[in-house]
């Protein structure tokens, strides 16, 4: 697939070095346009319409499950105490919702 990236990024943790390969949203449409024999602009709707719809749902406070793959979800986070580094002044940290998402079994295992 020629539209993926190679972005050397070099981790210095534990003193490991690791070049990572970065698909973006563009080479994920190609991928669905070749595989399902669609025009880029009608994979692109499909795309986005999948990435909407799972961002609206978690958005709304519900749970997107997808067999296999895994699930997205909101979490909350409970407001804290934190540390402006800068200054070392404490600071109020207010609860919020973040979006979150854990591997399926399929998914882990593939990776894995």
């Amino acid at each position: 697939m020629e539209r993926r990236r190679a972005i050397p990024t070099c981790y210095v943790l534990w003193q490991v070095c690791l070049l990572c390969i970065i698909m973006f949203k563009a080479d994920v449409i190609d991928l669905v346009a070749d595989k399902m024999n669609l025009t880029k602009k009608a994979a692109k709707e499909c795309v986005d319409l999948v990435f909407d719809t799972i961002t609206d749902v978690v958005a709304e406070g519900d749970t997107v499950v997808i067999t296999g793959f895994g699930k997205f979800f909101p979490r909350e986070r409970q407001e804290r105490m934190g540390n402006n580094p800068p200054t070392g002044e404490k600071i109020h940290i207010p609860a919020t919702r973040v979006p979150a998402f854990k591997a399926g079994k399929a998914f882990k295992e593939k990776v894995a």
